[in-house]
């Protein structure tokens, strides 16, 4: 998408992300706290939450992974996909920077044709090359290997993005629902953009 090439899109992309996985991890953590729901501990989960915040992770790995811009969207599109398919594993605080770097890798990975080895990332996310390779490997049979990502679902979450961009200001005034980063099928996604044009 020519969009995404444009110099001042990446920034607000990454800012509006990074605050939208920064409000569904607090939602999860205290959905945690408050119920006694069933939440399992993978090889995402840190011990403690990093000190680094999830903007200035994904900044860093914008600045550093050298992908293309749609890698970003494409991961997006593979986080919900796995917490679609993992309900017992939402994302939180304590998980959030292992499954970002890691989509937005195996992302690079399925749509460039050059890419950096997992011990690039590795470094870039503050991991060893092991945990990297363990975290790859859970990430893509988490996914049931599902990478595809169909032109039609592709801008149905770009156009999700860019529309909440420009409708939403001061980032602190949305509201997401616990759990979830957003769900769209292929068939969801046609109906979905239905819905909203007849809301308007």
């Amino acid at each position: 998408m020519a969009e995404l090439e444009s110099p001042e899109v990446m920034p607000k992309l990454i800012a509006f992300l990074s605050s939208l996985l920064e409000r569904v991890a607090e939602s999860n953590d205290q959905s945690r706290r408050v119920t006694t729901q069933s939440q399992s501990v993978s090889v995402f989960h840190g011990l403690s939450r990093p000190t680094i915040t999830i903007q200035s992770y994904l900044e860093r790995i914008f600045k550093y992974a050298n992908c293309s811009p749609s890698c970003f969207v494409v991961a997006y599109v593979y986080l919900d996909r796995f917490t679609q398919r993992q309900p017992s594993l939402p994302i939180n605080s304590f998980n959030v920077h292992r499954l970002l770097i890691t989509s937005v890798m195996v992302s690079a990975k399925f749509l460039d044709d050059l890419y950096y080895n997992n011990a690039y990332y590795a470094k870039v996310g503050g991991i060893s090359t092991k945990e990297m390779n363990l975290l790859e490997l859970d990430f893509l049979f988490g996914l049931g290997f599902d990478l595809n990502v169909k032109p039609n679902t592709f801008h149905a979450y770009f156009s999700y993005l860019q529309k909440e961009m420009t409708l939403v200001q001061p980032l602190s005034h949305v509201v997401v629902p616990p759990r979830s980063v957003i769900t769209f099928n292929d068939e969801e996604a046609s109906h979905q953009k239905q819905q909203q044009q007849l809301a308007v």
